[in-house]
């Protein structure tokens, strides 16, 4: 009888002991969790002190929660303070632009973000602008200096030239920077824009974007001065309607070889010969032709054969387009011919191109046909060239009176523009607020065909569930036997 009762208590004992066990192998789990639930929690409240930049990461396609390097030099370089103010009605922030702003206060010591409530301070924004001011818009203030940014700015939109469809972007970082930059600039580049020609105004598009590119513009009339004005970083000559003088034309040479900077946007104009502006070109061996370029190749024109889509060449200027497979668009060109012995006073870089189909008009606006006729001049040609003289001097030429257009820009979406900035950059020297491209916040659909459509159903919803099942089938099976 003893030897059932010493049994009993022995498997008591056993069931004591591996309750005990037990417990104390559930109270040191419970212990454990504990700890790394405080130590999460703990972690998780310092990370909500960290700067944005260390805690988010920007996984969108268009990049729109990071800045770019060029941001980051302009705040590094800031030795006075900015202070942005964000006029916005409590609950209206845009999540985007809270993101960005968040990025410039992390940045730099420098700049201070403050909130205007208009509700609260409805009299604010008077003093720095007259327009209407909606939510979210921006104020950049340094000194007795100060920028406006309307919300339309920072949020774009924009329809085709025909308005079959709207493009939308986010140009922020753009803005902000820009007027970070202009406010803390004691001296900003100057370009004079030439005048007393029948000279177009520049066309808005291209005026903002100067604008925003913090160069300033002022008239120029070379009948009225004996020489350049010494603060001249870039003197513009857009769309004349009648030729240069001599006398004129002298002095833009004399500028350009001694070290000057200057830009010529001229195509043909009917009835008139530009034998003295198309001189300078001469001096370093590029000659223009007479007529009217047509493009025979049907990939180098978009609509008419005389609005051309040029070839772009590999250049400082150009390469920004290239990357991005972007087209410019050039209507109404005279051909350019580049001589053998172009180099004797400078280095002459083609930028755009015909193709070798292409051929100029003789009979200009005056065609009837966009056939090759007898007198025609054979191609190729180049329609956009930079030059450097050999004393440092820069002279590019468009050969195309209004590619600047809007309607053209838009054509090219905004490559024409994009190509005129670049060009202007590369001459008066690299500002870090002049690269920062908005951010497109259109989709970029994914089209497939239907048999890929059937393809991927079938391994998404048939092969993916039977593989899963089949491993789970097996994992159980050798379980099982692990277990006998």
């Amino acid at each position: 009888m003893s030897a059932p009762r010493e049994e009993k208590k022995e498997v008591r004992d056993n069931k004591n002991a591996m309750n005990r066990l037990a417990f104390q192998g559930g109270s040191y789990s419970l212990i454990i969790s504990a700890i790394v639930l405080a130590v999460l929690v703990v972690v998780n409240v310092l990370a909500t002190t960290l700067p944005s930049t260390w805690t988010q990461l920007d996984i969108s396609s268009a990049q729109l929660y990071s800045v770019t390097s060029n941001t980051k030099v302009v705040l590094n370089n800031l030795e006075e303070d900015v202070t942005i103010y964000w006029i916005v009605q409590s609950g209206e922030e845009n999540s985007i632009l809270q993101n960005l702003l968040d990025k410039y206060d992390s940045l730099s010591d420098h700049v201070t973000v403050v909130k205007r409530n208009p509700d609260v301070y409805p009299t604010f924004a008077a003093q720095y602008t007259d327009e209407t001011v909606t939510n979210n818009s921006l104020v950049v203030e340094c000194g007795d200096k100060s920028r406006y940014i309307a919300w339309s700015d920072i949020y774009q939109e924009e329809l085709s030239y025909y308005g079959m469809s709207m493009t939308r972007s986010f140009d922020g970082e753009g803005c902000i920077t820009s007027a970070i930059d202009y406010v803390v600039s004691d001296e900003l580049p100057i370009m004079y824009v030439l005048e007393g020609h029948g000279e177009e105004d520049l066309p808005e598009t291209f005026s903002e974007q100067i604008e925003k590119s913090n160069i300033e513009t002022q008239s120029l009339s070379l009948l009225t001065v004996d020489e350049i004005p010494e603060d001249a970083d870039c003197i513009l000559i857009y769309e004349p309607q009648s030729d240069l003088s001599e006398d004129e034309v002298e002095m833009l040479s004399d500028w350009v070889y001694n070290g000057g900077n200057l830009m010529v946007i001229a195509g043909p104009v009917d009835g008139e010969d530009f034998e003295n502006l198309n001189s300078l070109l001469e001096y370093y061996g590029v000659t223009v032709e007479e007529g009217i370029v047509i493009e025979a190749e049907r990939t180098n024109y978009v609509y008419y054969p005389y609005l051309l889509l040029p070839n772009i060449q590999s250049d400082d200027i150009t390469d920004a387009l290239i990357e991005e497979n972007y087209y410019v668009v050039m209507p109404i060109a005279s051909g350019l011919t580049v001589l053998e012995d172009s180099n004797a006073y400078g280095t002459v870089t083609v930028l755009l191109t015909t193709s070798e189909s292409a051929f100029s008009k003789l009979d200009g606006y005056s065609l009837t046909t966009y056939d090759m006729e007898d007198g025609d001049i054979e191609g190729p040609f180049a329609v956009a060239v930079s030059i450097e003289s050999n004393n440092g001097g820069r002279l590019v030429w468009f050969a195309s009176s209004g590619f600047l257009q809007d309607a053209y820009n838009s054509y090219s979406s905004g490559a024409n523009v994009d190509i005129t900035l670049n060009a202007i950059s590369d001459m008066i020297g690299e500002r870090e607020a002049l690269a920062i491209s908005s951010r497109s916040l259109d989709y970029n659909y994914l089209t497939i065909s239907d048999s890929t459509a059937s393809m991927l159903k079938l391994v998404m919803i048939g092969v993916f569930p039977l593989v899963y099942l089949g491993i789970g089938v097996c994992v159980l099976l050798r379980r099982r036997s692990l277990q006998k």
